[in-house]
């Protein structure tokens, strides 16, 4: 069952590296802009994310977007979605793939 779980959060993780940032040629979850990711026995997902600033031009669409795309999820049965900026977003959190996409690395 654990495996299930496991499986239906790899499918999220899946669907968010498909969203980009608009001002950045990188996806949100390289971009360090997902914290969190889980999903309950009931296929309840849980998604905690931030936006590179609280002024971020998608605001109020991105957020819009990750849920939408999360509840289609093959085994999602509902979707909790907290945007926080606690911590604050920064350079520190993108992956190594996004380093190298801006050539950082």
């Amino acid at each position: 069952m654990a495996s299930e779980f496991l499986k239906t959060e790899q499918l999220i993780v899946d669907v968010l590296k498909t969203i980009f940032d608009p001002e950045i040629p990188v996806n949100i979850y390289d971009l360090g802009l997902i914290y969190e990711v889980a999903v309950d026995e009931n296929g309840k997902a849980r998604v905690v994310m931030t936006l590179t600033s609280p002024n971020c031009p998608v605001a109020e669409s991105m957020p819009e977007e990750v849920y939408d795309k999360v509840k289609e999820v093959e085994g999602v049965t509902e979707c909790e979605l907290n945007l926080t900026f606690d911590p604050p977003w920064t350079k520190d959190m993108l992956s190594e793939e996004a380093l190298l996409e801006l050539g950082f690395l």
